[in-house]
C-alpha cells in the first residue's frame, strides 16, 4: 500500500522533486525511511491570480507499513491509496458471440476487455479508420463535400477523435484509473496520470485509437469499418443476430450497441423494432470564441503569460428556475470544426491539438431543452435538434457556412461580425447571421442571460468583439436507450446499450467506464 499527502502547495514553477521534499517536510519523515515516492496528481490554483499555486498530491510508500497507518491518523491531509483497479474475472463463457455496434470510446473498451479476457468479439463501425476519417473531415472543411458516415461524428474513435481529448469525469469511478493506464499504454501522454485535468488533443488521440485497435485485434476480436448496423433479429426475447447494411447476417449472443449520440438513422430502427426509447434533456447553443490570450488574462492576470502555466481553460454554468446556461468542451488554443452527419444541416463542434497552441480558443455556450420544450415521444428530441440545424443551413446560405454573429451584435438583437476582437476558425466558413433568427425564444433569451451572468466571472466574457458560430446540437444524445441493472435493454435480452449514445455516459472517460463495465457483465453472464 501507499499513503497519499495532499494539498501541498508550492509555487507554480516548482518541480516534482521540490514538491516531494515539501511534501515529507509536512508531515516530518526523513526521505531514507520511503521506499518510493512520486507525484500523485498535480492542478494549478489561480481562484487568486495574484497568488497562482500549484497544488499536488504526493504518493509515498514507507519500509514500515504500520508508520502508514500512524501517518493518516495523525493528519487529515493523509489517506491511504486505493490499490490499482484489477479486472482479473473469470468468464463463465469465452465462447460466447459478442458483436459490438460502434468503434467509439464505449464500444473500444468494451471490446478492449473482452479481448483481454479471451473473447472474440466482432466489433462493426459504420464509418471509416482515422486515416480515412482525417481525408474526410479535410475534405468537408476545404470544400464542403460532406461524407454522411464518415465525418467527426462518425468513424474510428467516435466523435472524441476530433476533439480536445478531455479526459475530466464528474463520475468518481475507480474505473478510470484502468482507462487511463490503457490510454498511457497505447501512447497518450504520461502526464494524463497525474494531471487534475487530463487531455490528449486530437493529434495524439488519432494514433492512440489506432493502437487500441491493433492491440484487440491482436488478442483475437475483429474491428470492420464501414459496416454500419442496419438491424437486429431476435428469437423468444432475445438477440440471436445482427443485420449488417451490406445484407451480410452475422449471428450473436450479445450485441453491445455503442453507437454514439448522432446515430440517429439507427435510433429510427430501434423504434420500428419496438425497443424502448425514451427522450432526455440535452442541450443547444453556439461555439463561443476569444483570443487564448484574452482567456489568460483572464484566468492568470499579471501571470498569463508564464511558461509554467497551462492554456488557460474554463467552466461556467448559471441556472434560473428549471433553465441552466453553461459552458461545454472547451478547447483551448483550438479550432471551431464542422461536425454535420446529414445531408443540408450544419452542426458546429471544438477540437484542440495537445499543444493547445492555436490563437483562439473556444466553448460551447449551451441552454438546457428538456422533453417539456419539445415533445414526449422518442425521437422528439433528434426532431427539434434537426430543425435548428436544417435552419442553420439555410441562413448560412445552403452551403455548409455556419451562421455567426459577434456577441455584441446578438445581445443587441442584429447579426453581423462588425466589431469583431477574433477570426473564425470555422473550417468551411461563415456567413454574418443574426443568431436571435436561429433559436426557438427560450434559448436565445437564456443564452443571452448566460452570457451576461459569465462576464462578471470572467473579464473575456464581456467582450462585445467575441465571435458566436451556431449551433452546437451535439452536446448529448437527446434520446435514451433503457436498460435495467444488467445493462441490457429492458425490451431485448442481449442487447446492451452503453455510452453516450445510449444516454448513459458524456464524454471520453465516463463512455469507456460503461464499455469496461458493460464487458464485466457480459462475462459474468
Amino acid at each position: 500500500m501507499a499513503v497519499i499527502i495532499s494539498q501541498i502547495k508550492t509555487d507554480i514553477s516548482a518541480d516534482s522533486g521540490e514538491i516531494i521534499k515539501k511534501a515529507l517536510k509536512t508531515v516530518g519523515i526523513d526521505k531514507r525511511l520511503t521506499v518510493r515516492s512520486g507525484i500523485h496528481k498535480t492542478s494549478v490554483d489561480a481562484r487568486n491570480n495574484e497568488h497562482i499555486k500549484l497544488v499536488s498530491s504526493v504518493r509515498i510508500e514507507l519500509e514500515d507499513p504500520r508508520y502508514e497507518e500512524r501517518l493518516c491518523e495523525k493528519f487529515p491531509f493523509c489517506s491511504r491509496a486505493e490499490r490499482r483497479v484489477s479486472l482479473d474475472v473469470n468468464p463463465v463463457n469465452k465462447d460466447k458471440k459478442v458483436v459490438i455496434a460502434g468503434f467509439g470510446p464505449a464500444g473500444m473498451f468494451a471490446g478492449l476487455v473482452l479481448a483481454e479476457h479471451g473473447f472474440s468479439p466482432i466489433i462493426t463501425e459504420r464509418g471509416g479508420d482515422v486515416d480515412s476519417r482525417v481525408k474526410a473531415v479535410d475534405k468537408f472543411a476545404k470544400n464542403a463535400v460532406l461524407d454522411t458516415e464518415t465525418n467527426i461524428q462518425f468513424g474510428e474513435g467516435g466523435a472524441g477523435t476530433f476533439s480536445d481529448g478531455k479526459l475530466t469525469t464528474r463520475i468518481n469511478d475507480p474505473l478510470c484509473g484502468y482507462v487511463l493506464e490503457k490510454l498511457a499504454e497505447s501512447g497518450a501522454p504520461e502526464e494524463i496520470l497525474i494531471k487534475a485535468k487530463p487531455h490528449i488533443g486530437t493529434d495524439l488521440l488519432r494514433n492512440v485509437v489506432k493502437t487500441v485497435r491493433e492491440k484487440i485485434i491482436s488478442l483475437g476480436g475483429t474491428v470492420r469499418f464501414n459496416s454500419k448496423l442496419a438491424d437486429i433479429n431476435s428469437e423468444n426475447g432475445k438477440v440471436i443476430s445482427v443485420t449488417l447494411e451490406s445484407g451480410e447476417i452475422i449471428p450473436c449472443d450479445a450485441l453491445v450497441m455503442a453507437i454514439g449520440h448522432s446515430a440517429r438513422d439507427t435510433f429510427e430502427m430501434l423504434l420500428r423494432k419496438k425497443i424502448f426509447l425514451e427522450p432526455k434533456p440535452f442541450s443547444v447553443g453556439a461555439r463561443i470564441e476569444h483570443t487564448q490570450e484574452a482567456v489568460d488574462r483572464s484566468l492568470y492576470g499579471k501571470h498569463f503569460s508564464d511558461p509554467n502555466l497551462p492554456k488557460g481553460e474554463y467552466q461556467l454554468s448559471y441556472r434560473l428556475g428549471e433553465r441552466a446556461a453553461y459552458t461545454f468542451c472547451m478547447c483551448p488554443g483550438g479550432t471551431v470544426v464542422p461536425a454535420s452527419s446529414e445531408m443540408g444541416t450544419v452542426v458546429t463542434n471544438g477540437m484542440s491539438v495537445f499543444a493547445r497552441d492555436g490563437k483562439n480558443a473556444n466553448s460551447a455556450v449551451a441552454v438546457s431543452v428538456s422533453p417539456k420544450d419539445y415533445g414526449s415521444d422518442p425521437l422528439d428530441g433528434v426532431e427539434f435538434a434537426r430543425m435548428i440545424e436544417r435552419k442553420a443551413y439555410i441562413l448560412g446560405g445552403k452551403n455548409y457556412f455556419a451562421p455567426a454573429s459577434t456577441v455584441g451584435n446578438f445581445l443587441n438583437g442584429k447579426g453581423g461580425l462588425s466589431g469583431a476582437s477574433v477570426i473564425p476558425t470555422y473550417g468551411v466558413g461563415v456567413t454574418e447571421c443574426d443568431l436571435n433568427e436561429l433559436f426557438p425564444e427560450f434559448i436565445t433569451d437564456m443564452l443571452k442571460i448566460g452570457l451576461e451572468k459569465f462576464s462578471h466571472k470572467m473579464k473575456c466574457f464581456g467582450d462585445m468583439g467575441a465571435v458566436l458560430t451556431a449551433p452546437e446540437t451535439r452536446t448529448s444524445s437527446p434520446v435514451r436507450i433503457t436498460r435495467s441493472e444488467s445493462m441490457e435493454s429492458v425490451s431485448l435480452k442481449g442487447l446492451y446499450p452503453i455510452g453516450e449514445g445510449a444516454g448513459y455516459a458524456g464524454g471520453i472517460m465516463s463512455a469507456a467506464v460503461d464499455g469496461v463495465k458493460c464487458a464485466l457483465k457480459i462475462m459474468g453472464k
